[in-house]
């Protein structure tokens, strides 16, 4: 059961401010060090071979674009990278660099050999990228003094930097943009047996005795997302804490369950968004507005946080006339297919 003692479990009851210790199980999560990431084999050797080469011959890592869905671990990769290169990191995000001259202030305060880490990196103004092209190239940029004909441009040299950038729609950057980075790393999902080591190392961190059919539970409803993985995990702490009862499987079950999210991972949305598709519209075809709306949530949200998911688990399928239910679709809600002859996903 749960590594807390009385004394801790009264405090947690009292109305206090966020404690020290979950702030600092919030740092730990974290890992520190290529050897402490778990998953993502491939871009961890990559990153390590870059990092090293560097290293040897005294010089700032390249450039690196981290591109992959959500919570994947593109942050953690950036810290690591500053880490294991022994470089101070700078964080930034693209949505907070809307004018050139945001870019500029950031960029001329840079140190020698500094990590400069831009999340959401598609986000940012086209003018930013422009000025961001000549800086990455000969870490040097130009700034414009005056207005109109009497207008001049200034270089200002910058001290050499590795930017990190991180999206999650590679598809938006600019091609100029994108091919001056020296390496691409492209995060997957994580399989089941990659969720249980992250599982079991935040158990431990948490002080959670947990039983590995329980963490296999877990690992099946995550969506293969690892941030997604140590959420439910804290509501199952939660969980075993107030019932006074260990994270046993059937533990597991009853938290998942109160929080909504079933066997396959789905959510209280995407259920929500398949009982519509299903009942209502008979498994489709069905247009994206009109999905949105009967759910009511914004099309954007359908299509780019639902939808993902319902499609690479094979619950629906894009066609030309809208969103159609595939057979696998009915069998996990228990319906009988009505309407057109339902899709299989190993039909696609």
């Amino acid at each position: 059961m749960s590594a807390v003692n009385d004394d801790a479990a009264e405090n947690i009851l009292r109305p206090v401010p966020e404690s020290e210790a979950e702030l600092a199980f919030e740092g730990a999560l974290r890992p520190q060090s290529l050897g402490e990431f778990v998953g993502q084999t491939k871009v961890r050797g990559q990153l390590e071979l870059l990092l090293q080469a560097a290293a040897i011959q005294n010089r700032t890592p390249d450039h690196i674009l981290l591109a992959g869905p959500p919570g994947l671990g593109k942050t953690t990769l950036a810290m690591i990278i500053a880490y294991e290169s022994g470089r101070p990191l700078r964080m930034s995000s693209g949505p907070a660099i809307q004018h050139a001259g945001d870019l500029a202030a950031l960029l001329s305060s840079i140190t020698p050999g500094e990590v400069l880490f831009i999340d959401e990196i598609h986000r940012m103004a086209r003018s930013a990228e422009e000025m961001l092209y000549l800086a990455m190239e000969d870490f040097r940029i130009d700034i414009m003094v005056g207005k109109g004909a009497g207008a001049t441009s200034i270089p200002l040299e910058l001290s050499p930097f590795t930017l990190v950038g991180a999206t999650t729609r590679s598809g938006l950057l600019p091609n100029p943009l994108r091919d001056r980075f020296g390496f691409t790393a492209h995060l997957e999902f994580y399989d089941d047996s990659e969720l249980e080591q992250v599982l079991r190392r935040a158990a431990v961190l948490l002080g959670l005795t947990i039983d590995k059919r329980a963490l296999a539970e877990i690992a099946g409803r995550c969506r293969g997302t690892p941030r997604i993985a140590n959420r439910l995990l804290r509501r199952v702490r939660d969980y075993a804490l107030v019932h006074g009862t260990d994270a046993s499987l059937p533990a597991v079950n009853a938290a998942l369950d109160l929080y909504d999210v079933d066997a396959l991972g789905l959510d209280r949305l995407d259920k929500a968004v398949m009982q519509i598709l299903l009942t209502r519209f008979d498994g489709g075809p069905v247009g994206l507005n009109t999905l949105a709306v009967s759910v009511g949530e914004e099309p954007e949200t359908i299509e780019s946080v639902v939808e993902p998911f319902l499609v690479r688990i094979g619950l629906i399928t894009r066609t030309p006339r809208g969103r159609v239910a595939t057979r696998e679709a009915w069998e996990h809600f228990g319906l009988a297919p009505r309407g057109q002859e339902a899709l299989s996903g190993n039909d696609l």
